[in-house]
């Protein structure tokens, strides 16, 4: 097992467990399409890598804040006359 996932630390860094699963799928699907690591592979698995880059904060995960109803555009409205 890679030693960094026995701790908490590495979870804590991400802010939490569910968050660092986010990320590391994320990022490991990235390293599957084709991306190049941000860290030396040194024979070393995918998910070994993808961990060593968030230890050395190279990756992280941003989440969008989500969009109130008062800020979308208005709804496009249809005429009776196209509804029969």
């Amino acid at each position: 097992m890679i030693e960094a996932l026995k701790s908490n630390e590495i979870a804590n860094k991400v802010g939490g467990r569910f968050k660092l699963t986010v990320l590391i799928q994320r990022r490991l699907v990235e390293l599957l399409d084709g991306s190049r690591p941000l860290v030396d592979r040194k024979g070393r698995s995918d998910l070994e890598v993808v961990i060593d880059e968030i230890m050395q904060d190279k990756i992280t995960l941003e989440f969008i804040e989500p969009v109130t109803a008062d800020e979308l555009p208005p709804a496009p409205t249809r005429s009776r006359e196209a509804l029969l």
